[in-house]
């Protein structure tokens, strides 16, 4: 991501539209997999599609309680906290994978649904003012929180997707 541009919505009304036509996207993805009974399929790098929708469920309840909420990144993931102090995804994500590898298809994509209706609902009472304010006080760039909403929406799901879609 480092050297091409980052599209940045100019409003709440094309921000909300890009997570609605990303997830839209994922959920079609996830549908056809459905069909053919892919889901639980694991790929060269030992996820299945399950697992990566699974890391997305985890990711956006890191954006409403890290980022909007601003509460402890171990306390918001529910691990130990030397697991988030480096922030390191790294170490994190084979964490979140192993607390969730065993789960039921249902009950990741009922989660799923769920944290995507509540983020939606917490940035749609956000307001877009907020959303440009600098994420982290001492960060010498000033980068506004959007810049961690669009990480965990629209560019995480359309990254997972193309992940999945290679099942099909």
């Amino acid at each position: 991501m480092a050297d091409e541009e980052q599209w940045v919505p100019g409003s709440k009304a094309e921000l909300m539209s890009a997570i609605k036509r990303e997830w839209k996207s994922l959920m079609d993805s996830v549908a056809k997999l459905e069909e053919k009974n892919k889901l639980t399929t694991p790929d060269e790098g030992g996820w299945s599609p399950k697992d990566n929708l699974a890391h997305l469920a985890e990711w956006m309840n890191a954006l409403m309680g890290y980022h909007l909420d601003r509460r402890p990144p171990h306390e918001v993931f529910g691990v130990p906290e030397e697991v988030t102090k480096a922030w390191d995804f790294e170490v994190i994500n084979p964490v979140l994978f192993e607390r969730n590898k065993n789960r039921s298809t249902e009950d990741v994509l009922d989660e799923l649904n769920r944290v995507y209706e509540e983020l939606v609902a917490k940035l749609n009472a956000t307001p877009f003012e907020d959303l440009l304010k600098p994420r982290h006080a001492d960060d010498p760039e000033k980068r506004p929180v959007l810049m961690w909403v669009l990480g965990d929406t629209t560019e995480h799901f359309a990254e997972h997707r193309e992940t999945i879609e290679k099942m099909l």
